[in-house]
């Protein structure tokens, strides 16, 4: 299996290493042009393929069309230069929708470029701080509920634009948003919905059973992905439609959007490559010019927190698709870094927040990329595009595009994974993943996000803490290097002491009773200790001591060891104890020790007798018997 880093991300490597990750490994391992006429290929099908879901993904956003190719454009080529997955591709996504038009409708096209500035800086700040692989561990059950609130939100959000709805703003939230295009429903157009029914239907042919699709496709289109046969299919039917058909109208996207170049309003994308802008020049609310100040920052920080969170989670969960498609393994710390550099860079030229498209990464691995060349191969396929081929994107319906994002929706929701886990998971997961959904779709992603962190915290100390078992042992007289003496007790303590874990794993102590003269904790299974656990650790075996009770630590990781020692919990007569093993512990309780462990004590007090007189200059004495 190719790994993209040489090293342990969780230890404590240079930071040098993070940069370029997977480009450094995929060159250290031989790069040859045979593979960059493969990636080549492979960036430009994912190219044309991310051609139309970025633009529609801008526009569910609330920004215009070209937006969206800028966000794609230059942060898939930082995030593939810079990132530590081979074959991620980074672009604008669907999962951000629910959070990023909010955003857009309250604070502007500046406010939103400045919210996916700040989530970039948090992105950068989550991979220098090595936190990548924590991201790992948001629970199933959360990441299932958000994934099909967001699918929910965004297949309501197209419905406006499938049917030709005339609302004149939708409301933020999703009951009055719904609300809202219920009253509209009289105003729907039947050629909106007709030509939404027709590209939905050519979207949906590659679906069919194989011997159907022999018969309804040519053997010459069936490797063309199917939006780049629907989309184009439904500019031209509606532009000969217009011309030919006496009140057909549907709203396209060089009516809908327009941009002034030298004071020329251009219909659609204007020609012209992503070029550099200060994000909190553009226009905020209402249009008006956005006022950077520290209020703004502060109103926009839970929304770029958000942002930023969700962007890790689809991005790691993204690289970790692709390791399982090409047999790699990622760098979780140094993809965030590449991922946080390119949402601090794309604003100034243009660019929304992205994170990892998991649909274009499948695409990228199915198309021969094997190398972050391929993603980068993607993100100039796109900039030919806009320079050459731009005045053509006018033609493209606005209800194509909301069909496209429909099918996006419906695939990203797994509602049957989603009904399966709601019948089979334990009662506590179906809460957390109930939960997220509903939060998503009822209030918001940023409280949804908020809650869902929490809920994966707790499910995390909670399945933990379990883990953690602290009990008085039955005395097995063969795992013992003698006869337990009396009134000594044997405390097992198994599992991380961590916060969420020592009082329970403490709790067995007071079940011991006054006769006891000695309890010996055996810590072998415990890997590590925190400050709550050390807390928890120093109050019981001061109650001991306070009863006269001696604590005996046996085989104690280097971790506990060290912060024991760090607070002065060590050797103390009588008191305590710190011993490598049960014959040491035996030793410190003037316990006899039988057999093959007393000959074993006895040669390592030789060895410290004879180093001690070495020590001392002293020649050593010679011992027999």
């Amino acid at each position: 299996m190719a790994r993209t880093y040489e090293h342990d991300p969780s230890d404590g490597a240079p930071l040098s290493r993070l940069p370029a990750a997977a480009l450094r490994a995929v060159l250290r391992e031989g790069y040859t042009a045979a593979q960059f006429r493969k990636d080549a290929m492979a960036g430009f099908v994912v190219g044309v393929v991310a051609l139309p879901l970025a633009m529609a993904l801008a526009i569910a956003v609330g920004a215009p069309p070209q937006q969206g190719l800028y966000t794609a454009i230059v942060a898939g080529f930082i995030a593939a230069l810079l990132g530590g997955s081979r074959i991620q591709v980074v672009g604008p996504t669907a999962a951000f929708i629910v959070l990023l038009a909010p955003i857009h409708a309250k604070f502007g096209l500046g406010g939103l470029l400045l919210t996916g500035l700040m989530s970039g800086a948090i992105l950068l700040a989550l991979g220098l701080l090595r936190l990548g692989s924590l991201i790992e561990y948001i629970p199933h059950p959360v990441t299932t509920g958000f994934t099909a609130g967001i699918a929910v939100v965004i297949g309501t959000l197209q419905v406006k634009d499938a049917l030709g709805l005339r609302v004149e703003r939708l409301p933020e939230h999703f009951v009055e948003r719904v609300a809202a295009m219920g009253r509209a429903l009289p105003t729907a157009s039947g050629w909106e919905a007709l030509v939404a029914a027709a590209t939905l239907a050519i979207l949906l042919v590659p679906r069919l059973p194989k011997r159907w699709l022999i018969r309804v496709l040519p053997r010459y289109l069936r490797p063309v992905p199917a939006p780049l046969i629907a989309l184009p299919f439904a500019g031209v039917a509606a532009f000969l439609l217009v011309r030919f058909v006496p009140g057909f109208h549907v709203e396209t996207i060089g009516s809908r959007f327009h941009t002034l170049v030298d004071g020329v309003p251009v219909p659609g994308v204007p020609r012209l490559p992503p070029l550099p802008l200060l994000p909190w020049h553009l226009p905020g609310p209402g249009g008006q010019p956005l006022e950077l100040s520290l209020g703004l920052v502060r109103q926009l920080l839970p929304g770029a927190f958000a942002v930023a969170m969700l962007g890790a989670i689809e991005s790691l969960l993204s690289a970790v698709v692709a390791d399982g498609m090409a047999r790699t393994r990622h760098d979780p710390d140094a993809e965030l870094m590449g991922l946080g550099v390119a949402n601090l860079v794309a604003p100034f030229f243009g660019g929304i927040p992205a994170t990892g498209a998991i649909a274009r990464t499948a695409t990228n691995f199915r198309s021969g990329g094997r190398s972050p060349v391929a993603s980068m191969v993607h993100a100039l396929t796109l900039l030919l595009i806009v320079l050459l081929l731009a005045p053509l994107i006018a033609y493209v319906p606005m209800a194509s595009l909301a069909a496209l994002l429909l099918l996006v929706a419906w695939n990203m929701s797994e509602a049957e994974h989603f009904i399966h886990t709601v019948k089979v998971a334990p009662r506590s997961d179906v809460a957390v993943l109930l939960t997220c959904f509903g939060l998503t779709v009822v209030f918001d992603m940023v409280i949804a996000v908020g809650v869902g962190v929490v809920f994966a915290s707790l499910l995390f100390m909670r399945r933990m803490a379990a883990t953690t078992q602290g009990d008085v042992a039955e005395v097995d007289p063969g795992a013992l290097p003698g006869p337990l003496p009396a009134g000594v007790v044997l405390y097992d303590i198994t599992g991380p002491l961590f916060f969420g874990a020592a009082e329970r794993a403490m709790g067995a102590l007071r079940a011991i009773d006054a006769a006891t003269r000695a309890v010996v904790f055996r810590m072998e299974r415990v890997p590590t200790i925190d400050a709550t656990g050390l807390v928890a650790f120093e109050s019981a075996i001061q109650e001991l001591n306070r009863h006269h009770i001696m604590a005996v630590l046996v085989g104690l990781q280097p971790q506990a060891r060290r912060l024991l020692e760090r607070a002065g919990l060590g050797d103390e007569a009588g008191r305590v104890a710190l011993c490598t093993d049960m014959a040491a512990a035996y030793k410190a309780l003037g316990a006899p020790v039988r057999g093959p462990e007393a000959r074993r004590l006895q040669r390592k007090g030789r060895i410290q007798i004879h180093i001690q007189a070495r020590k001392l200059g002293a020649r050593p004495r010679r011992h027999t018997g």
